[in-house]
């Protein structure tokens, strides 16, 4: 899990990178969303990443391409299922090795 220290309150939230794929991730929403530092890690190693806002939910990655191919295969329920049952090995690596246990990652 990933720490983000929060700029309101200066308190530390522990988070993990798959809450960005969950409709209900980070608190449901309601706690230090984290879903652009997903984002970021995957587009500055070269993917293509949209995301969008589910109502009141979570923002959620909603696709991830790579020379202009989906990663996330049309089977996957977008939201509820477990990224780690759909992404490729290579993305999942790349996240657990980025946003581990050691990463603080700057919450803008």
């Amino acid at each position: 899990m990933s720490t983000t220290r929060c700029n309101t309150c200066g308190s530390y939230h522990s988070w993990d990178w798959t809450e960005a794929f969950d409709k209900f991730g980070f608190e449901d929403g309601d706690g230090l969303v984290m879903t652009d530092a997903v984002v970021s890690v995957l587009e500055q190693n070269g993917y293509v990443v949209q995301s969008q806002r589910w109502g009141f939910h979570n923002t959620v990655i909603t696709s991830i391409q790579q020379n202009g191919s989906e990663l996330i295969p049309p089977t996957a329920v977008i939201g509820y299922d477990s990224p780690r049952n759909y992404l490729p090995l290579a993305v999942i690596e790349l996240l657990d090795a980025t946003l581990n246990e050691d990463a603080e990652v700057d919450h803008d």
